[in-house]
């Protein structure tokens, strides 16, 4: 992994086990639970997840960054006009934030 590359994808999903017969009839992903509110997807060129929500989706995809020092690259982001729309938090596997760009688009960095 290497800081400041695209590292993951998250999508949205109303449906897990729907969306996860869908893209392994349809493409061959692999796929692992994670409780009952997210599943990550491999083999599809790219790592990345699906999460659980109830809420319309508009746009479900959140492009993921690595970054190994947190607390670094949020200062950066922030320096830069960023802003930040969910502080550092924990979920299995590591740590992560999401930020807005000044063009309104919102991404996440994480680490382990």
């Amino acid at each position: 992994m290497k800081n400041n590359h695209i590292d993951y994808v998250e999508f949205k999903a109303n449906d897990l086990e729907a969306i996860k017969k869908f893209y392994h009839q349809s493409f061959g992903w692999v796929f692992t639970d994670y409780g009952p509110g997210y599943v990550s997807f491999s083999e599809g060129g790219l790592n990345g997840g699906f999460e659980k929500t109830e809420e319309e989706i508009v746009n479900g995809a959140l492009v993921i960054l690595y970054h190994q020092d947190l607390a670094s690259i949020k200062a950066k982001i922030l320096k830069a006009g960023g802003e930040i729309t969910k502080d550092i938090f924990s979920f299995p596997g590591g740590r992560r934030f999401h930020f807005m760009d000044p063009a309104g688009n919102e991404l996440a960095v994480w680490s382990e």
